[in-house]
């Protein structure tokens, strides 16, 4: 029984034990609150009404003869299937956490993983009360904010990738920047695995990059966005977003799983720039089916540290990932937590004019960045044509008119649809 005067938040998993659902459940729930294997001194009927976690619900899936993950924990005790799979919802108290982000994810996504009880464990999603969210930082610019920066009132932001890692040194990227300025791309970004190397040190590569923007910008009237890959240490971020901020940039870029929430948090407060939020590394977390943590939970996480933008991959993609796991991950980025909170999804990985019309008949709405490379630069007529390839696209999915038909009095699109079809 759980005091009715306390407020909680509630965090859904699966899970998967070869003991009682009910026991299992209980002692994860314990393990992340008030309780260990015992009752300890000091730990009153009080204190746990007050500070225990509560299971709130549990839906049995089904049951297998083999684990998921390998248990020494069983094999010691010579425990053996089967192994009952189910959804559980768990009650925690706001008290245990506070506004402590670290806390919150050690709360719900902590020793979980090391339950000897469990042979799969995994965070699917969190429902936080609004005034709860609203004690965390939240993205400073997120759909409306990227959009008002871009210049792009309607229709997807259109951008591309560069891979200045492959040795470019500063002015030849700053070269490659302008022809895509000149292309007609709203945004560009540095590679994950590109921040601050000695053959392109971030100095010289924002001062470079930055004039021939703000150069397109003073002709038209249009900045495009640069996302400077800025990760690093906490101080040499708000350094790195600083120099960014005064050479007129608009965006940082951070590889938010080996950053951690801290110093995201700490970006996020020190800069008014969008922050790039770079997912790298969360197929770890995410891959298995029954470990780790699905992405409406860690979008929800990182959202409370401030990130405006967010990596989903993409539809028919290079990546493992299904295309109904992709949307239903731009879905949770859309969808409010508190209020006009939305997180800008970020569709990359293999995409081009002939992933559009999927993806917006899967999504329903043109709020996201469709960051296309090849789709772009490979394009036989340049990079303008392959820009026009997939704006023609998006319009011809919003009109609902089939590509092959529309591309008859659009070149660009023809020609696309001739090479990558």
């Amino acid at each position: 029984m759980t005091d009715t005067s306390r407020r909680d938040f509630r965090a859904t998993y699966l899970i998967e034990t070869p003991f009682p659902l009910e026991q299992a459940a209980d002692v994860l729930a314990g393990e992340q609150s008030s309780g260990t294997f015992v009752r300890v001194a000091g730990e009153t009927d009080d204190l746990r009404r007050r500070s225990r976690a509560v299971v709130e619900s549990i839906q049995e899936l089904g049951v297998s003869d083999t684990p998921s993950l390998p248990n020494a924990y069983l094999a010691r005790r010579g425990v053996k299937g089967p192994f009952r799979q189910a959804h559980i919802t768990v009650s925690f108290p706001i008290d245990n956490v506070g506004a402590n982000l670290p806390t919150l994810a050690a709360t719900v996504a902590g020793n979980i993983y090391d339950l000897g009880e469990m042979t799969g464990v995994k965070l699917l999603s969190l429902d936080l009360p609004a005034d709860y969210v609203r004690r965390f930082d939240a993205p400073r610019h997120g759909v409306r904010g990227t959009r008002a920066l871009t210049g792009r009132a309607a229709g997807p932001v259109l951008g591309t990738i560069i891979k200045p890692n492959v040795g470019m040194p500063p002015e030849e990227t700053a070269r490659v920047v302008a022809g895509l300025c000149a292309a007609g791309v709203d945004f560009i970004k540095d590679d994950e695995v590109m921040a601050n190397p000695p053959h392109s040190p971030l100095a010289k590569r924002v001062e470079a990059v930055m004039r021939v923007i703000n150069e397109h910008a003073g002709r038209t009237g249009r900045k495009v966005m640069y996302a400077f890959n800025i990760s690093d240490d906490v101080d040499a971020m708000r350094s790195h977003a600083a120099l960014v901020e005064a050479a007129g940039g608009t965006c940082v870029m951070a590889s938010l799983n080996w950053c951690g929430f801290s110093a995201i948090q700490a970006l996020r407060r020190a800069t008014p720039l969008a922050v790039h939020g770079h997912r790298n590394g969360l197929a770890a977390m995410a891959r298995h089916p029954a470990l780790g943590m699905a992405f409406p939970a860690y979008q929800a996480l990182w959202r409370l540290a401030g990130v405006d933008q967010l990596h989903v991959n993409g539809l028919g993609g290079k990546f493992y990932e299904s295309d109904d796991s992709v949307i239903a991950s731009a879905r949770a980025c859309l969808t409010a937590m508190a209020g006009d909170d939305a997180v800008m999804p970020v569709f990359s990985s293999g995409q081009w004019a002939g992933t559009v019309p999927a993806t917006f008949a899967a999504l329903g709405t043109e709020d996201l960045i469709f960051l296309s490379g090849g789709g772009i630069l490979g394009h036989p007529d340049g990079a303008a044509a392959g820009v026009q390839s997939i704006r023609d696209a998006w319009e011809a999915a919003a009109a609902g008119v089939p590509l092959p038909e529309f591309a008859r009095n659009r070149p660009a699109l023809a020609q696309a649809l001739a090479f990558y079809g």
